[in-house]
């Protein structure tokens, strides 16, 4: 399910640190750094559409002391495309000697357009013996300055907004214009620009990404310099790692690096406040404020406690090497310059008074946080006159703090000054972040409750349009309010447009961006240009694996020449991949339609302008303490209040999925289904469109929250459907297993799964497969061992192992390969193309692997067990299929990562395997070369297959059932018409089991969920 973010949660999140960088601002803070001037900044976004990015580099050996250079990085290129510099003089005329390098051979290119602000502009080609790559020169003065940028010819328009920047020292708006094949999302983007710098520009750039809101993102910075620095400096990267997986919900991995870091923090008085206050925010992001004040008072675990004793230098001379080698030189100009020790460490203690008033205000003592506050924001202002721009986030929070005290004795003025004041400081220092947007948020929330509903509104609208559908997962705190002020005359058709693309900026499951990704493949066909692409999705992941191999090897590599020797190795390969991928995206663009394009939300009109008639998109959105409903179709629109707050939903779906099947040893236990719970449900769900939903041929719902793990289809229509059962139960026959002749809302409404609105726009885009065959059904695994042969009823590995191990009792029992081989008589003949079965000894990982022809076929079908699970409790779950054992280089298991691998064009994939619908680890997914999130409900070998090359996946959402031959049954249903959409198939074949008596609960027909669209065919 996706993380239920609380309020405290991201108020408290941008607390990442004070780092080691100080920016020192003049009395007129705002007004200067609003000009924003690009010299003064170590890294700066390249045009408007947030593609690309400049980062500072290390001076070059002999560069002069003003002389700069850069790194130019866009997204999906693994490397970085270009290089820019500032150089004192003017050397234009010497510019192939000077920037294009050793070797290249350049020619100026006549007539071509030049960037703003330069004398004497010119374009230059460059090539290179033996390569296809061409690189570009552009190079001008200006002053005594010459400015110049040399990259991939393809990336053009970002050398040129490059350049011009820096000559017009501001950021020059402007559309980059890049190959693009939107694989690399925003994690991943991040990931590949901490690494292209030094490790402490990491630090800080993480620094300043955590402070702006920024916190997956920052995550990756942490963990890049982590890599890479030693000593208290990797001591306080890690930290930080830990305090970023609290903000992002993941409260045991945080309190894991906490554990880790915590004795070596002990030794320096700026770490051991750092770790005080990280714990501290993360026992408040899990709603324990008591627990933050025993935290914060506690002693330091450090002989310098007192920041006294720090200023008067009471300390031995160990501690005064320790103290020195921790403070950095002053950097380039002279507005950046380092904090020293003592300032960081009293830094520190003005963040524990402010996460101390933070605490006290939640326990209700206002009068001790109004004390906290006033200390806090005294001991901040005392460092440096208050004018760091690096801590004016937390100057920022204390004031949103003390807007909400003074809001709560009763001075909304003084409340809305004070707001002011702290969203003045954001935008000057973190514009278009989502520190900034959550800080305006504050403030329109404050209008809402104060009578000025129209200019909350107003704000709130503002904020959606600035962040132009980029993601900005902290304002899930914060919709609530915006949400309550459109619907404050319950639902609404005017509000619709309002919610739907608000609710488009918060958190998507990573399938969204995999989808995305396939689309962009199959938007031209099967011609050179898809080829290319694909060839440049595999290179960027093939890229991240290796980076993730050179991490894991770099600490044995210190003392283990084999290490070494692989090491080596492993960089010569990242090396070739990044320049045959510079090839690819060179080749790429020259395909208009894969140069970059918009990748922002959809609006309602979009919306409604790709449902067909009958159609109805139903978007859930789970907030901190409410959740909502857009309902759209193609002639109306509706949003309304969910009747239930996101913890009555979790447990009311937790006793629905009990009461369906539940894990007790090594069997899966079915028990009455809860009707009632069922019916409830719906109406809490659906209550003002309860009688308009069943009426609508095809449901596409993106669910939220709990109901990630919950297919609508078994949630009950109609008060009669219950009255009838209940009273069959009071008969003489009466039977609480049979549900004949309930009205399920999977009845007579076809249903897909969509995990978000640009997901299902792109998937319906997408043209059918170019297989030429028909069907290719996988299943019935060599058993294995000498474990017993049984049944558990049901299609799910129960049986553990040894140290994250799969016992070999798993392989003893495998599915019966009956509905592969009646699919592929069904499908094997006529126009529709050949049909192939593989099992047993046909069956193994290395033999599906190795095979070269699974994208000549339109369905794949597997019949197997799927390991969701872990062997053991404390084994990261790595999401898999169950095959035969093939060659030595066999597991046994097809895993998420080599799934992902796989080369298929397929319009459906039946997963006919237990809980295929689960998600998957964010180490799983990192092992496929993919770095976005994958602990949402769907994320898992759904998102794998659809890598792959799967339009339409056809998952579980539990162990599925042998018995009755229910499974069977079900899935050889979807074959039995010819011309029939997959999300009806499907709902036929569920018909045939609801009117069968030992086969009418839920358990044995509802399990399955269409994900991608419902209405293509199953065969066409």
């Amino acid at each position: 399910m996706t993380q239920t973010i609380r309020k405290s949660l991201l108020t408290l999140g941008a607390l990442a640190a004070v780092g080691t960088a100080a920016f020192w601002a003049s009395p007129n803070t705002a007004q200067v750094a609003s000009q924003n001037p690009v010299s003064l900044r170590d890294t700066f976004p390249i045009g408007s559409n947030g593609l690309c990015e400049a980062q500072i580099q290390a001076p070059e050996r002999g560069s002069g002391l003003f002389d700069r250079k850069y790194n130019l990085l866009c997204r999906d290129a693994g490397a970085p495309i270009g290089t820019m510099w500032v150089v004192r003089g003017r050397v234009a005329d010497e510019a192939a000697a000077r920037f294009a390098g050793p070797g290249a051979s350049c020619s100026e290119q006549a007539g071509a357009d030049m960037p703003s602000g330069l004398e004497g502009a010119k374009r230059l080609i460059c090539s290179r013996e033996g390569s296809i790559i061409r690189t570009e020169l552009l190079v001008g003065e200006r002053g005594n300055r010459t400015f110049a940028a040399s990259g991939l010819s393809a990336y053009r328009s970002a050398l040129s907004l490059g350049v011009a920047s820096l000559a017009n020292d501001r950021l020059v708006p402007g559309t980059v214009d890049i190959p693009l094949t939107q694989t690399t999302d925003t994690l991943a983007f991040a990931r590949q620009q901490a690494e292209s710098i030094t490790a402490d520009q990491a630090l800080n750039e993480a620094y300043r990404r955590a402070n702006a809101g920024e916190f997956a993102e920052a995550a990756e910075f942490f963990a890049a310099s982590a890599e890479s620095l030693t000593g208290t400096s990797e001591i306080e990267a890690r930290l930080n790692e830990g305090l970023l997986q609290s903000n992002l919900g993941n409260f045991a991995e945080a309190r894991r690096r906490f554990e880790q870091t915590s004795g070596g923090a002990g030794t320096s008085p700026v770490l051991a406040r750092l770790q005080r206050n990280y714990e501290a925010i993360d026992a408040l992001n899990q709603g324990q404020p008591s627990l933050a004040i025993d935290i914060l008072n506690a002693p330091l675990r450090t002989d310098f406690g007192d920041t006294t004793a720090l200023r008067s230098l009471q300390i031995g001379p160990a501690m005064a090497r320790r103290l020195a080698a921790e403070s950095d030189n002053a950097t380039r100009g002279v507005i950046a310059m380092s904090l020293t020790p003592i300032e960081r460490a009293q830094l520190l203690d003005g963040q524990a008074d402010y996460l101390r008033a933070t605490s006290q205000r939640q326990l209700g003592d206002v009068e001790l946080a109004a004390s906290s506050l006033s200390r806090a924001n005294t001991t901040l202002s005392e460092v440096r006159s208050g004018r760091i721009i690096s801590i004016l986030w937390l100057r920022a929070q204390v004031l949103s703090e003390l807007a909400e005290l003074s809001e709560g004795a009763g001075d909304a003025g003084r409340a809305e000054a004070l707001h002011k004041q702290g969203i003045a400081l954001l935008d000057s220092a973190y514009p278009e972040s989502p520190a900034l947007y959550s800080a305006q948020a504050q403030l329109a929330g404050l209008y809402a409750r104060t009578g000025r509903e129209g200019e909350a509104i107003g704000l709130y609208r503002e904020i959606v349009a600035e962040a132009e559908g980029r993601p900005a997962p902290s304002l899930r705190n914060y919709m609530a309010s915006y949400f309550s002020l459109l619907l404050a005359d319950g639902a609404s058709t005017e509000a619709a447009d309002d919610i739907f693309s608000a609710s488009q900026l918060l958190l998507r499951p990573g399938l969204a961006q995999t989808q995305a990704v396939l689309a962009r493949e199959l938007s031209g066909g099967s011609d050179e240009a898809s080829a290319l692409f694909r060839q440049s999705v595999n290179l960027g992941r093939s890229i991240e694996r290796t980076r993730a191999q050179i991490i894991q090897i770099e600490g044995d590599a210190q003392l283990n020449p084999q290490a070494a020797a692989i090491l080596t190795e492993r960089q010569s390969r990242l090396v070739s991949l990044q320049d045959q991928q510079a090839e690819v995206l060179q080749k790429l663009a020259e395909y208009p339609r894969f140069r970059a394009v918009s990748g922002g939300a959809i609006d309602l009109a979009g919306m409604q302008s790709i449902l067909r008639p009958g159609e109805a998109y139903v978007k859930m959105v789970e907030l901190d303490s409410e959740a909502f409903m857009i309902y759209i179709t193609p002639e109306e629109a509706l949003a309304y209040r969910v009747d239930a707050t996101p913890d009555e939903l979790e447990d009311i779906v937790l006793g629905i999925r009990e009461s369906i099947a539940i894990a007790e040893g090594a069997q899966v236990v079915t028990f009455p289904f809860d009707l009632e719970a069922s019916r409830d449900l719906y109406l809490r769900l659906f209550g003002p469109i309860a009688d308009r939903l069943p009426g609508r041929t095809h449901i596409v719902f993106e669910p939220d929250g709990a109901l990630l793990k919950l297919p609508i289809n078994l949630l009950v229509t109609d008060d009669a459907s219950v009255a009838q059962y209940q009273a069959r139960l009071e008969g003489p026959d009466g039977d609480d297993y049979d549900f004949r002749g309930v009205q399920w809302l999977g009845r007579n409404s076809q249903i897909t799964t969509s995990v978000a609105p640009t997901a299902f726009r792109d998937v319906r885009a997408a043209p059918p497969s170019a297989a030429d065959k028909a069907y290719l059904g996988l299943g019935e695994n060599t058993p294995i061992g000498d474990g017993p042969v049984g049944s558990t009823g049901t299609r799910s590995a129960l049986a553990g192992g040894e140290n994250c191990l799969w016992s070999e009792n798993i392989w003893s029992n495998p599915i019966k390969s009956d509905e592969l081989f009646d699919a592929a008589s069904r499908l094997g003949g006529g126009q529709s193309g050949g049909a192939t079965v593989l099992t047993k000894d046909g069956f193994t990982d290395t033999a599906i692997k190795a095979r070269e022809d699974l994208g000549e076929y339109r369905i794949l079908h597997f019949a197997t067990h799927g390991l969701v699970t872990a062997p053991q409790p404390e084994c990261p779950p790595r999401p898999a299929l169950l095959t035969s054992f093939g060659d030595d280089g066999s597991d046994g298991l097809l895993s998420f990562a080599e799934i992902f691998a796989l080369r298929i064009d397929a319009d459906l994939v039946i997963l006919s395997a237990c809980d295929t619908a689960g998600s998957a680890t964010v180490g799983a997914a990192l092992e496929a070369g993919i770095v976005s999130r994958g602990e949402f409900a769907l994320d898992g070998l759904v998102r794998a297959f659809v890598g792959a090359g799967g339009r339409t996946v056809l998952a579980s959402h539990w162990p599925v059932p042998d018995d009755y031959n229910a499974t069977t049954r079900l899935i050889g249903g979807l074959f039995e018409g010819s011309d029939v959409a997959t999300a009806d198939a499907l709902r036929l074949s569920q018909v045939a089991l609801m009117d069968d008596r030992e086969t009418s609960h839920p358990f044995y027909w509802s399990a399955f969920a269409v994900v991608g669209d419902g209405s293509t065919k199953v065969v066409r």
